[in-house]
């Protein structure tokens, strides 16, 4: 059956918009209409072209409007204006995605409902509030909003079995339908990946904020580069608030000549840039550049956070206790000991996930969920 669906999000960067990408491109092969509403001034190097690459899948249109990052009175304007939108575009399901997208589609489902429409109201978490420590006042408001609106939610869709166990831990029990249901790489990702014959000896791909851990390789490598005849080198993919804290540090740590910082770039150009993929993470959701970066067969450093470890489960991938200095030094040592067992690991990786996490599974298992949820 075909459905007239309308995906919500926020910043179409990063993971999350990649996740809206991959899914509207798979159900228009299985014949619903789409239509995207996304902020319209968050924005990185990548976004435009690969918003205009999507414009063609989008049967009902991408719609972008002013959304704040924080809670503020301009989102109950922004949820009025999806309503409206999906009234007009006569949307019978509403997908919220992240915590902004979330709370302007089930807001919308509740006005939409409030003035006689029957319209079916999905959320997927994709890390979002349940980031905040319930402790901290920002974790309260938040978790207080997330409850509240649940009411308004006909499924949630988890990405990982780890932010489902999150939300029940901090939100409690869903009283609507439910299921884990992971991201997925397309087939044409599975190519090994061919490093530059200049390329650091890591890589780092990702936002630059703290959560990343950034400052934690960093750090190894000092520590690494103090006995080294020839220092150690990495290169930093990505941009993000924490970028200027993180080259200063690299100053301090006498890693200036060694350390490269490229800016934001795709994923498999990134993965050309390093003999391995380091993600020191503090905390994650279910990381898509831990997906690309197996598919691509690239050996991988990571810490054991989020869903993680239910990606490299069945496999002989060893993960990292995150912010442990320590712990990453004898992992990057470990790797420059042995690069061959680290490849090798790398192609077992590659066919696990092959085998488990694909678009096409992704794809059925969120009309499954619709279906279940209508």
């Amino acid at each position: 059956m075909s459905h007239r669906i309308l995906h919500c999000l926020r910043a179409p960067v990063g993971g999350l918009f990649r996740h809206v990408r991959d899914l509207t491109a798979a159900q228009k092969q299985r014949g619903h209409k789409l239509g995207v509403v996304c902020d319209a001034l968050a924005n990185d190097p990548l976004s435009a072209p690969r918003l205009e690459a999507m414009a063609d899948d989008l049967a009902l249109g991408l719609t972008r409007l002013p959304m704040n990052r924080g809670p503020s009175f301009g989102d109950l304007r922004v949820a009025s204006q999806l309503t409206e939108l999906a009234a007009r575009k006569n949307i019978d399901i509403l997908h919220g995605h992240g915590a902004k997208g979330g709370a302007y589609a089930r807001l919308a489902a509740r006005s939409l409902r409030r003035a006689g429409h029957t319209v079916t109201c999905i959320y997927t978490p994709h890390g979002g509030s349940l980031h905040y420590a319930p402790s901290t006042l920002k974790g309260r408001i938040y978790m207080s909003l997330e409850r509240y609106l649940a009411r308004h939610t006909d499924a949630i869709a988890f990405e990982s079995a780890y932010s489902q166990r999150v939300y029940a831990d901090q939100i409690g029990l869903p009283s609507c339908h439910s299921a884990v249901i992971p991201n997925g790489v397309l087939p044409e990702e599975f190519n090994p990946v061919s490093t530059n014959p200049d390329a650091s000896d890591f890589v780092f791909i990702g936002e630059l904020r703290r959560l990343k851990g950034v400052d934690i390789l960093l750090q190894a490598l000092g520590c690494l580069n103090k006995a080294r005849p020839r220092p150690l080198s990495a290169t930093i993919v990505g941009a993000g608030p924490d970028e200027h804290e993180f080259k200063s540090l690299s100053k301090t740590l006498n890693l200036a000549a060694a350390v490269t910082f490229t800016g934001a770039l795709p994923a498999a150009q990134a993965f050309k840039l390093g003999r391995a993929l380091v993600m020191p993470s503090r905390a994650e959701s279910f990381p898509y550049i831990i997906l690309e970066a197996a598919a691509a067969g690239l050996p991988l450093i990571a810490s054991n956070v989020g869903g993680i470890p239910e990606i490299i489960a069945k496999s002989d991938t060893q993960l990292l206790p995150p912010g442990d200095v320590g712990a990453l030094t004898r992992a990057l040592a470990a790797f420059l000991a042995d690069p061959a067992a680290a490849s090798a690991r790398a192609r077992r990786l590659q066919h696990h996930v092959g085998a488990t996490f694909t678009v096409a599974k992704m794809a059925d298992g969120i009309d499954e969920l619709y279906r279940a949820a209508m």
